[in-house]
């Protein structure tokens, strides 16, 4: 089968890896890709956001099936458009992908579900923001409406810094367009998973689990990032809270979809709080997390080219997936300054001894290679160093070892990866 791998991170990167070990896969192209991804597929110089070129490449080249990494080029319309030209493409319709796209949509449909969440309310005046949050108190959750590269939520331990929040967002619209509404939530206790199952309209087939790490500091302290690492499996997740949210969260939600008449096709990433009364749903994206997918696909045993194509055609109640019981970790190394104003263009080496660590595998996140051939910096989020193994501090020392072989003064991560398993 030829292939069309949309999108240039380290998730992409990682879903090109596992693609390409596919006894399914003939060729393997990625749009736009990255330094590391060029080694294993060929990259075309398509920006994921440009559905017109990304269609007319993939009837040009008589692609069999699209697959959509990030989320942006869902909310766009691509698969729609993949839909119209003949082409099977993973992931969902642009209605669809409001669950992405627009938080308030997503409360909408799990409120008529009957899902388990916050408490929340929806504002298009700051002054109206301001005041309800004055009435509620703090701690309180403050989140852009819509697409906001997972800047877009503030946590807010004082009134202070949610009307704070409520101002840079609707009025300083330090993420543009998608401040113009805000969403106001309760602030949930407790352990946060990531969870993804496999969606083909009507059925829903559980992936795994992981945990991320979101502030950009060790013990988690600083801002909100993209994610500076992850690990799989939560040791919290256990099998009976997997069947609670399929039955009270997947189902249900994948039930309204179709019920609205925009079923939902491709992955669903339930983003949750283990609290004492349950786990309940904080937010839905609709593509695979970034750095979660890393571990995902490290420990992920069956053949992912098929399982992308039952979940395209309407199979997947005929279709079982096989994970490692390994452990699997990612460190994410970041440009010094990330998640602010960071420098691009230096130069990174040591990849090939950290290569040699056993069990690790480094993911390029954002990359790309100078005029002298070297490798460079084009990103916040630059590598994913990643190693599987049979526990999980095993996969922790792994991933650090090959993060220590790395040599790349203008980087930096956190050291604490997978510390709620570990202490």
């Amino acid at each position: 089968m030829q292939v069309l791998l949309v999108g240039g991170g380290g998730r992409e990167h990682a879903l090109a890896w596992a693609l390409s070990g596919s006894g399914l896969l003939g060729k393997l192209w990625v749009a736009p890709g990255n330094a590391g991804i060029a080694e294993i597929a060929e990259c075309v110089a398509i920006g994921a956001e440009d559905v017109p070129a990304l269609v007319a490449f993939a009837k040009e080249r008589a692609v069999d099936l699209v697959v959509v990494g990030p989320e942006a080029p869902l909310t766009l319309g691509l698969a729609d458009a993949c839909a119209e030209a003949g082409l099977r493409c993973f992931g969902p319709s642009a209605a669809a992908a409001r669950l992405e796209g627009s938080k308030a949509f997503t409360r909408e449909v799990t409120t008529a579900a009957g899902v388990p969440g916050a408490e929340w309310a929806r504002f298009t005046s700051a002054d109206e923001a301001r005041a309800y949050v004055r009435r509620k108190g703090a701690p309180i959750v403050v989140k852009a409406d819509g697409l906001a590269a997972g800047k877009g939520v503030v946590v807010a331990a004082t009134l202070a810094e949610a009307e704070r929040a409520i101002a840079e967002i609707m009025e300083d619209r330090v993420h543009g367009a998608a401040g113009a509404e805000i969403l106001v939530e309760e602030c949930l206790v407790g352990q946060e998973v990531s969870f993804f199952a496999l969606c083909d309209g009507t059925t829903a087939l559980p992936m795994a689990a992981a945990q991320d790490h979101k502030r950009v500091g060790d013990g988690d302290t600083g801002p909100n990032t993209g994610g500076m690492g992850a690990y799989s499996p939560p040791p919290a997740f256990t099998p009976a809270i997997e069947a609670e949210v399929m039955e009270r969260i997947i189902r249900p939600t994948l039930a309204e979809m179709a019920r609205r008449g925009t079923p939902f096709r491709g992955v669903l990433f339930a983003g949750l709080m283990l609290t004492e009364s349950g786990p309940r749903l904080i937010e839905f994206n609709v593509r695979f997390g970034d750095p979660e997918c890393q571990v995902l696909m490290l420990r992920l045993q069956s053949d992912l080219l098929a399982a992308l194509l039952a979940a395209c055609d309407g199979e997947l109640d005929r279709f079982a997936l096989r994970w490692s019981k390994e452990a699997a970790m990612v460190v994410v190394m970041a440009a010094q300054g990330y998640p602010g104003a960071y420098r691009k263009g230096s130069v990174i080496e040591g990849l090939e001894q950290a290569a040699q660590v056993p069990g690790a595998q480094v993911f390029h996140a954002g990359t790309a290679r100078d005029a002298q051939g070297n490798l460079v910096a084009t990103g916040g989020r630059v590598l994913g160093v990643s190693a599987s193994g049979a526990t999980l501090r095993k996969a922790r020392d792994a991933a650090y070892a090959a993060v220590d072989a790395i040599r790349w003064p203008e980087g930096f991560c956190r050291r604490d990866i997978g510390w709620r398993a570990l202490d």
